[in-house]
């Protein structure tokens, strides 16, 4: 059985002061506490912004010091897999455009967590409007040539890229394929097992089905929590990734309000089989989580 890391999303979410970590806790030293309960965190910045070198090492140094287990996977910048108008306009091979320089200033952050030995994966994502064709399919193969250096991740959302045929490229390419949870409207993709390299890969991104496609806040898409119910359905799953692959990262995206973290704890809890550190401060807003949180609790760092 592969080694399983669970984890969350992003780190610096305003909204889980109070919540997550102390109100009271420096945004500085917010990768620090979390790195006590979790040995896992997919950057989300650097799908906004590419990461700064000096930045990721220091980032590495954090973790380092609290969690030597502690691993980052990383999305790849919005350049590379979106449209700049995607709320306007669908993203293809036609619309994507990223800069001259986007794939250098892209390299060089990711090296900085890479040569530290922190990176796990790079998760390239693409939007549902991203359908599969001979031009969008060829687009991919290339963006994985560019960044082969990398242990890579696929994730798409239209059910057009649910194919053995695509698995069976994505085996010959060694990309990972990430298997997600998210609300089935459309030809969204559904849940799955599939893993086509060493890497397995997960990503829960709430069914919210209500807001999803919400354009005034963005973080209300988000607003789901999983009960433990629907998450032993995901063990379950996740077991069958982890039986194929050397390693298995899952991610918990629904991050308003520190959901994520809470869904991210419970099921770590489940997948163990025992009670888990976990953020007092979140069991005291999240009072479900004590089942399966431990009373060994971390210390707060100013």
């Amino acid at each position: 059985m592969t080694a399983i890391k669970v984890g969350v999303a992003g780190w610096s979410y305003d909204d889980w002061s109070g919540i997550v970590y102390p109100a009271s806790l420096a945004a500085s030293k917010r990768l620090e506490y979390l790195a006590q309960f979790f040995d896992l965190i997919e950057i989300n910045s650097s799908f906004y912004g590419h990461i700064k070198p000096a930045v990721g090492r220091r980032w590495c140094q954090i973790v380092e010091v609290v969690n030597p287990d502690f691993i980052f996977t990383a999305k790849l910048n919005r350049a590379f897999t979106h449209s700049p108008m995607a709320v306007e306009e669908a993203t293809s091979a036609k619309t994507i455009r990223p800069g001259p320089t986007d794939e250098r200033d892209a390299k060089v952050g990711l090296d900085s967590l890479a040569e530290q030995g922190r990176l796990g994966a790079v998760l390239i994502q693409f939007p549902i409007s991203f359908k599969r064709d001979v031009e969008n399919q060829a687009y991919v193969e290339r963006l994985v040539f560019s960044f082969r250096k990398y242990p890579l991740v696929l994730e798409v959302r239209h059910a057009s890229w649910n194919s053995e045929e695509v698995f069976s490229w994505l085996v010959e390419l060694g990309v990972g394929l990430c298997n997600i949870d998210q609300p089935l409207i459309g030809r969204a993709i559904r849940p799955g097992t599939q893993a086509t390299s060493a890497i397995g890969y997960v990503r829960l991104h709430g069914r919210n089905y209500k807001q999803w496609f919400a354009e005034t806040n963005i973080r209300d898409r988000y607003n789901f929590l999983y009960s433990p119910k629907e998450l032993e359905r995901w063990r379950d799953r996740i077991h069958q990734i982890a039986a194929k692959t050397e390693k298995t990262f899952v991610v918990a995206n629904n991050h308003n309000l520190g959901k994520a973290a809470v869904n991210a704890i419970e099921l770590t809890s489940i997948l163990e089989g025992r009670k888990v550190k976990a953020p007092p401060l979140l069991v005291s807003r999240y009072p479900d989580l004590r089942p399966f949180a431990s009373e060994q609790l971390a210390t707060a760092k100013r």
